[in-house]
């Protein structure tokens, strides 16, 4: 018997099979080979085709059988994890009416700072626990000002976890948790937030049905299930944003308790039993996938748009050399890259900077000093330092993280990123062999009743731990220059 997990990527959709008996990982894919576009029609703006997603869903499954062949009536529940933020827009006949709007797309920023102001900062932080900001309420509210009739035919509107799980059931529903991180949620009433609805003008009826993020979600459509292979009827037992889902994949469930990760984007997630905010909305807090009334699991996050971005760009600008011996090269540099300061805030408007858009920088360059090995490490660096900025803020919410999880992918396969965060950081990082879609096959059987939160986890190991070495000192005055250095560019910190 096997669970399929998908993690719905900007970048790609990644897929895994899970063994339900051994808990291990049969076949994993990824499509497509290379990253998928991001289509930019005015500076500032991210939109994809979530067609386009549901395509690679297709095929990221037939690899799968072509990696493993299984009979598609053993597989006993589906996940879903995905990118977080997203706006999907359906009519009644749940065909796409424009591309989504994207976790990185900026246009709608001053919508949002406009309802922060206007509703109120403590209405906003006590129920909402956030700024409406560029959250996917504040997106909506865009369309509605400026595609009045294309508003018009929309029937549903959905996070681009909830499209998928349309696409594979015919049903249209969601869940808190995505309510929660689109802005749609009041946590002081536990209920769809209808202030902030009635203030950007929104109908109650464009929200989808809330599912619970653990349990039946619908069923395999007879057209989907012909076009994945797999037998109709295939329960659909779990979903959930990207970072929650990965912190998840890392059984992060408790207070205390916190994952990374650093794809295209970056983040630092950490789970806590309080109603917390950071009063000026630079972190943001959303429902946990096993927040209950009776036992509090919020999970604070902070993003980093410009992360992996920012070396798959140096990739592109410098050779194209494999990500491997980018890392090799960069860690032939000195620590401090020999002055380089690189500030990875180039993609989008960033929340850690109260949704500046300030582009990247680099600072400090020598021509007759520095090469390519400097540039790669200070980039490592600065993509570092960033997080190491965010955590600071939810510090400042009395967190303490001292211990993080990650996944063996993505940045943290370069071994000079794991020490430079371990030491900026001053943190033990455990690194387990996971990723999003393992999680959320792992979730589907929590959902589909074939695993217990505590057996979920069988199968999934610790391959390395990260603890800060003599190079801590060194970091920390390094961090505390690139610090220095944000005062020297237009950002203003808070």
């Amino acid at each position: 018997m096997y669970l399929i997990g998908y993690d719905i990527g900007s970048s790609s959709v990644k897929a895994a099979l899970l063994d339900v008996d051994s808990g291990k990982c049969v076949a994993s894919a990824t499509s497509p080979a290379q990253e998928m576009p991001m289509q930019a029609p005015q500076a500032g703006w991210a939109e994809q085709d979530p067609e386009r997603w549901w395509q690679e869903v297709q095929n990221a499954t037939r690899l799968l059988q072509q990696k493993h062949a299984f009979d598609g009536k053993t597989v006993a529940g589906i996940g879903i994890a995905y990118q977080m933020h997203g706006l999907v827009c359906v009519d009644k006949d749940q065909l796409v009416l424009r591309p989504s709007i994207i976790w990185c797309d900026s246009r709608a920023v001053g919508i949002g700072n406009k309802a922060f102001a206007q509703l109120g900062h403590e209405y906003c932080l006590e129920h909402l626990l956030n700024s409406p900001g560029n959250f996917t309420a504040s997106k909506l509210r865009w369309v509605q000002e400026n595609e009045p009739q294309l508003y018009a035919r929309i029937h549903k509107v959905m996070l681009p976890g909830d499209f998928i799980a349309m696409r594979l059931t015919g049903e249209a529903c969601t869940t808190i948790s995505g309510l929660s991180e689109g802005i749609f949620w009041d946590f002081s009433a536990n209920d769809v937030a209808q202030s902030l609805l009635d203030y950007y003008k929104i109908d109650r009826s464009l929200l989808a049905d809330i599912v619970p993020t653990f349990g039946l979600q619908g069923r395999l459509s007879e057209q989907a299930a012909k076009l994945l292979g797999l037998a109709p009827g295939v329960p659909v037992t779990y979903r959930a944003g990207d970072q929650p889902n990965n912190a998840f994949s890392l059984n992060v469930l408790n207070p205390g308790e916190a994952a990374t990760t650093a794809g295209t984007s970056g983040v630092v997630y950490a789970v806590h039993n309080q109603i917390a905010f950071d009063e000026q909305s630079r972190v943001n807090t959303f429902v946990h996938v096993n927040n209950t009334e009776k036992d509090i699991r919020n999970g604070v996050l902070m993003c980093l748009n410009g992360t992996g971005i920012l070396n798959s760009w140096l990739r592109n600008a410098t050779g194209t050399l494999p990500y491997e011996e980018m890392n090799a090269l960069a860690a032939n540099a000195p620590a401090g890259a020999a002055g380089l300061r690189i500030y990875p805030f180039g993609n989008g408007a960033e929340r850690i900077l109260a949704n500046q858009d300030s582009g990247a920088s680099i600072q400090n360059l020598q021509f007759n000093v520095h090469g390519r090995e400097h540039l790669l490490r200070a980039a490592q660096e600065g993509i570092v330092f960033a997080l190491a900025y965010g955590v600071d803020i939810m510090k400042q919410m009395q967190m303490d993280i001292r211990r993080v999880r990650a996944g063996h992918a993505n940045m943290f396969l370069s071994p000079l990123f794991r020490q430079v965060f371990a030491n900026t950081l001053n943190v033990v990082i455990e690194l387990y062999n996971t990723d999003g879609a393992q999680g959320a096959a792992r979730a589907a059987g929590i959902g589909a009743g074939l695993f217990t939160a505590a057996d979920a986890f069988k199968g999934m190991e610790c391959i390395a731990t990260v603890e800060p070495d003599e190079g801590q000192q060194t970091y920390q005055q390094i961090y505390a220059d690139w610090l220095e250095g944000m005062t020297k560019s237009p950002l203003q910190l808070g």
